[in-house]
């Protein structure tokens, strides 16, 4: 069983920076990518960003340049730092795992259950 637990969202102002974490536990053998959604309310649900193993981050075109997706493999832990926020990254903030391996055999994905982010003056 895999257990996800995301971190660092809150209430900010225009300009300001956070910096999720998304920290995995279990019996992991190997995760493809890692990576953030988002969900504004009345929105679709979208990538924000993406990397997977032995690539370059993928990013949507409204944070590039903003926000910045690392992962450390050792700790099974993903992170997006965010800054220069605006109003309309508010969203509450999804952590997923996509092709993850467990070391007793097959491959499944997970989602956190959500972190709230807000950018308001």
């Amino acid at each position: 069983q895999v257990q996800l637990v995301e971190s660092g969202g809150g209430l900010v102002q225009p300009g300001g920076s956070l910096r999720l974490s998304c920290a995995a536990s279990g019996s992991i053998f190997r995760i493809y990518a890692m990576g953030w959604h988002r969900q504004a309310p009345g929105k679709q649900r979208e990538l924000v960003a993406s990397i997977a193993s032995g690539s370059s981050p993928n990013y949507a075109d409204s944070v590039k340049g903003r926000f910045t997706i690392s992962r450390d493999n050792a700790k099974n832990t993903v992170y997006l730092q965010m800054n220069s926020l605006k109003p309309e990254d508010t969203a509450v903030y999804y952590c997923n795992l996509d092709k993850v391996l467990l070391v007793a055999g097959g491959v499944d994905d997970y989602w956190g259950q959500g972190i709230q982010v807000t950018v308001s003056s």
